[in-house]
């Protein structure tokens, strides 16, 4: 079998670590294994978490956050960034700063709280998600109650996405995805950049193991753009591994365990 020598897209993701693997870096480099890039990471904290919650929480310094993101981005390069959880409103503001500072389409998954309900995010960093974060993003990926959070819009139908999706195109990112995947009926989730409008459609599947969605789609989201997909084409190709994901989304300890980030590679028919 011949020897592979062509490099694969580059990918980095900067978010916490779950130490359970059904969310955040571990959920992130899986993605963009499953996916045919190279994922990379900057490690923003380090959690004690497993299938019932998020039991501890250490935000990693300032400077350690910075020392990785250089050593990655100077020496190896990169076709996309990936945020995820941030911590703090010191964090966010570096890494919004690193990201000004790259030429790289940039995915941000807001993450204000885990699966559990568990606070992954200073609530005094939220202006800085508004004012620094946002407005560097290619595409911004917020499920309901992130928009709640960050624009107090309270979304309850497709219409108040519309309204959620305004509100966080105000703050300057390029597209914004309001995932609906909180409202009762199929999987809705909405792409838009403030003219066009892409309706995105999946079945919902009964079953509750659905740990590292956003993580999961977010990071397949970046690995399409790198992968030189525009984005309508990498948000609905995102949207379909997803939606694979939570279909093969398997009982993993007590609680609600991951969706399966190798689906593909096990699929019998």
């Amino acid at each position: 079998m011949p020897i592979r020598t062509a490099v694969p897209p580059r990918v980095l993701t900067v978010a916490g670590s779950d130490s359970g693997g059904g969310a955040g870096i571990q959920a992130d480099l899986k993605t963009m294994l499953a996916l045919g890039v190279h994922g990379m990471s900057v490690l923003t904290a380090v959690t004690a978490q497993n299938s019932l919650g998020v039991q501890s929480a250490w935000e990693l310094p300032v400077d350690a956050v910075r020392a990785q993101y250089r050593s990655v981005v100077d020496d190896i390069g990169v076709q996309a960034v990936k945020t995820g959880m941030l911590a703090s409103a010191a964090l966010v503001e570096t890494v919004a700063e690193l990201l000004a500072g790259t030429d790289a389409p940039v995915v941000v998954d807001p993450v204000g709280v885990s699966k559990h309900g568990d606070a992954l995010l200073a609530a005094e960093a939220l202006d800085s998600v508004r004012t620094k974060l946002l407005p560097v993003a290619t595409v911004a990926t917020p499920n309901l109650d992130e928009v709640a959070q960050i624009t107090g819009v309270q979304v309850t139908d497709e219409d108040g996405m519309r309204r959620a999706a305004e509100e966080i195109l105000a703050f300057g990112p390029r597209w914004a995805l309001i995932k609906g995947g909180h409202l009762p009926g199929d999987a809705v989730d909405l792409l838009t950049d403030g003219s066009a409008e892409h309706w995105l459609r999946a079945p919902r599947y009964d079953n509750r193991h659905t740990h590292g969605t956003g993580c999961t789609l977010a990071s397949a989201i970046a690995s399409g753009l790198a992968l030189g997909q525009d984005v309508p084409t990498a948000v609905e190709g995102a949207k379909a591994y997803v939606t694979g994901a939570i279909r093969a989304g398997f009982a993993l300890g007590g609680g609600i365990g991951p969706v399966d980030h190798g689906w593909r590679t096990r699929q019998t028919g």
